[in-house]
């Protein structure tokens, strides 16, 4: 797995160019009835409670627009806050601000969603040596962005794509043959082509997680194993002393997922902190004109 980093991505600024491009198009005709030398001053509230992210975002949206916006921040980045807090303080252009508006306000909206749900699962867990893993299931072209989210919000990330990791699924071993073939094709493909990435299967009961654990896998996830099957799994993958780490996925929510954790796996992934979440409610009001 990855190691944590609070460090935005890379394509970061492609991500607001990209963006900007889509809503500005050639030029905010709205925005240009507004006097070219009008300058304002700008609040941006959120309506509901949240755990802030996508800073990074925001700020670059007005940067790519004018240097002359001025962005102030009144929370840090992945801050819990309550309804009706002050997030931010703008002033500029007004023509800069308006344009700006949209673009840096769904950047803001989305992740701030993201690392509010997955806030709520790393939560649910604390106290158990269980660590909440994001997954693939992300916006397309927003994946760096959302799992950049999902770390604020206190995730650890599963693997960014289908390069810099192996998870072996039911299709996988169909066409290998076995589990225990799978692994080992794994293996020798991940020393050719990718030294270091890690190789997973998901096994779907007992029998197939004996298998895996006999041919020692560095992760093996348990698609929708009842609780007394994850135990049991523990225990044996303890027993076993192969430094094999267990995984739990499918149907988790927050009402099961304390249990799961306390099952003793390591891990549990979840689809839906980055495919089901509903964005922040947030507002930009402007205060003054000049």
């Amino acid at each position: 797995m990855p190691a944590d980093d609070r460090a935005p991505p890379a394509d970061l600024s492609d991500q607001v160019r990209r963006a900007l491009a889509e809503d500005v198009g050639s030029g905010d005709v709205t925005a240009a009835l507004v006097p070219a030398d009008a300058v304002v001053d700008a609040t941006v509230i959120t309506r509901e409670p949240a755990v802030i992210c996508g800073q990074p975002w925001f700020d670059a949206v007005f940067a790519q627009l004018t240097p002359q916006v001025r962005v102030e921040w009144c929370v840090p980045e992945g801050a819990g806050v309550a309804a009706d807090t002050l997030l931010c303080k703008l002033s500029g252009p007004a023509r800069a601000i308006l344009t700006g508006e949209r673009t840096a306000l769904n950047f803001l909206q989305t992740l701030s969603a993201t690392a509010t749900a997955t806030r709520q699962y790393v939560d649910a867990v604390a106290g158990t040596v269980c660590r909440i893993l994001d997954t693939r299931k992300t916006i397309p072209g927003l994946r760096a962005a959302q799992k950049y989210a999902t770390r604020i919000g206190g995730a650890q990330n599963h693997r960014m794509g289908l390069y810099d990791a192996v998870l072996i699924k039911e299709n996988h071993i169909a066409a290998a043959g076995s589990i225990t073939a799978a692994i080992a094709a794994a293996r020798a493909a991940t020393r050719a082509r990718a030294p270091g990435a890690f190789v997973e299967v998901e096994v779907e009961n007992m029998a197939e997680f004996q298998e895996a654990l006999a041919a020692r896998p560095d992760v093996i996830m348990l698609d929708e194993f009842p609780l007394e099957s994850m135990r049991a799994a523990v225990k044996m993958t303890r027993a076993a002393a192969s430094g094999v780490k267990l995984e739990a996925s499918g149907g988790v929510s927050l009402d099961s997922v304390r249990e799961i954790a306390a099952t003793g796996v390591d891990y549990v992934s979840i689809g839906s902190i980055t495919k089901h979440v509903r964005a922040v409610d947030l507002s930009m009001r402007f205060s003054a004109t000049s």
